[in-house]
């Protein structure tokens, strides 16, 4: 793992006249890497399925990493569903959603599963797999009292399964939430929802964390501030990737951050402003 300093890039510093009191984290690249790298096993997949009706190899990346990018941080069934559009526009007879995400899932679980083994056997240590200074900044989040809850656009099942063999779950009193067979009920913003009427809180008491789109705007929408993450997966440690950044950027994240390598640091900040 490469040292790398910490530093946070702010756009909007939170409010200090009010505390945060809940806390929203996604999951794959925001606090697990178990998962790294399942975009290059989704778009690749997608790629082959779309040039089953266009010949530009080019152009087929470049639809499917728009269209990925975008929705990344919903569930993985609304990427499958904007792949079965973009068959169907160009003549093409596309699978069911359902199947197209069964398929990416077996090809990611291929690239996964070693990891999950070595978790499971005790032979890989979990913080192998926690992005830098996340267990550390969990527990300082915890200790100040706050809410905090876990919204995965990866199917429920596996989220929970992975955040226990990472030893996360108990960090989690306000629950772990993930993908629905059913996808029309869940969301993340629908965990937003109910988390502020659960608590009776302003949406400015929320503080939510991600290195996706979606994350970002849904915090902002309802008022909350939103820390983006930009941890290089694969490379952890070596600060900001670059990509991440733009992409959290484009979302509207008030302050970008490279992983959570400076907890105490991290944590003053959000409830003073101070960033020394």
């Amino acid at each position: 793992m490469t040292a790398s300093p910490f530093s946070l890039e702010i756009i909007r510093a939170p409010q200090t006249d009010r505390r945060f009191r809940a806390a929203l984290f996604d999951f794959d690249g925001t606090l697990s890497l178990v998962r790294e790298g399942w975009q290059n096993i989704m778009v690749p997949y997608f790629c082959e399925v779309l040039l089953e009706t266009m010949e530009d190899a080019a152009e087929a990346e470049r639809i499917v990493r728009d269209f990925v990018d975008r929705i990344t941080g919903k569930q993985t069934i609304y990427q499958c569903i904007q792949l079965a559009k973009e068959v169907e526009e160009r003549g093409g007879t596309p699978l069911d959603p359902l199947l197209y995400k069964k398929e990416y899932l077996r090809r990611l679980q291929e690239r996964i599963q070693s990891r999950v083994d070595a978790l499971a056997a005790g032979t890989a240590s979990p913080d192998d797999f926690v992005v830098p200074g996340a267990r550390r900044f969990l527990t300082l989040l915890r200790e100040a009292g706050y809410k905090l809850y876990l919204a995965s656009g990866t199917d429920e099942f596996y989220v929970k399964q992975e955040a226990e063999l990472l030893q996360l779950t108990d960090f989690f009193d306000g629950g772990i939430y993930g993908a629905q067979d059913d996808y029309k009920t869940f969301s993340k913003a629908l965990v937003i929802s109910r988390l502020i009427e659960i608590n009776k809180l302003d949406g400015a008491e929320l503080v939510g964390f991600g290195d996706g789109y979606v994350e970002i705007e849904n915090v902002r929408e309802v008022g909350g501030y939103a820390v983006g993450v930009a941890t290089n997966e694969a490379n952890p440690g070596a600060g900001v990737d670059a990509w991440k950044r733009g992409r959290l950027l484009e979302a509207g994240a008030d302050v970008i951050a490279p992983d959570f390598a400076a907890p105490e640091r991290l944590f003053r900040f959000l409830t003073t402003g101070a960033d020394a």
